[in-house]
């Protein structure tokens, strides 16, 4: 079979999702050094910062899915499918691994306070900082916090370098 554009595409748009999911693994196990690693990667790939505010979607939309996973107490892949509904769900070669991480969460409020601080970097991003980079690296930083701090407003002086 011949290779098109089409195809390419395909191959790297899922090389991409599952970079973020292997951040997102990161995150949820509280493991800085790995999860910096990981986005270094993908801010030094081709789009580098201007794709800071997608990353920051497909976060917010991975740990949206966490919270609805660990809210309806979904075990394994056959019941995800239940539990979100079309065009909320979740890749297939990426289900356990989402369901896994959801777990590593105790409660509610942990994802709700991540959420809130994915906001606030959305925001940051958003009002024009020196560095995207910084803003993402905070970010990353405060998730992996064993106890993550209160998602507060940034101030400008905060996300310039």
């Amino acid at each position: 079979k011949r290779i098109t554009i089409g195809d390419v595409e395909t191959m790297v748009l899922a090389a991409k999702q599952r970079s973020l999911y292997e951040l997102t693994d990161a995150i949820s196990s509280k493991d800085r050094v790995r999860a910096l690693l990981v986005l270094d990667a993908l801010l030094n790939s081709e789009e580098g910062e201007e794709a800071a505010i997608g990353h920051i979607y497909m976060l917010a939309r991975t740990f949206r899915q966490m919270l609805v996973i660990l809210e309806k107490n979904v075990r394994d892949s056959r019941t995800i499918w239940q539990a979100l509904w079309q065009g909320f769900r979740v890749p297939p070669f990426a289900a356990e691994d989402v369901i896994r991480q959801a777990r590593r969460y105790k409660s509610r409020r942990e994802l709700s306070a991540a959420l809130r601080l994915l906001a606030r970097a959305d925001l940051g991003l958003r009002s024009n900082p020196a560095s995207k980079r910084l803003v993402l690296e905070k970010l990353v930083i405060d998730l992996c916090a064993e106890v993550p701090p209160a998602a507060r407003q940034w101030t400008q002086e905060e996300l310039v370098l």
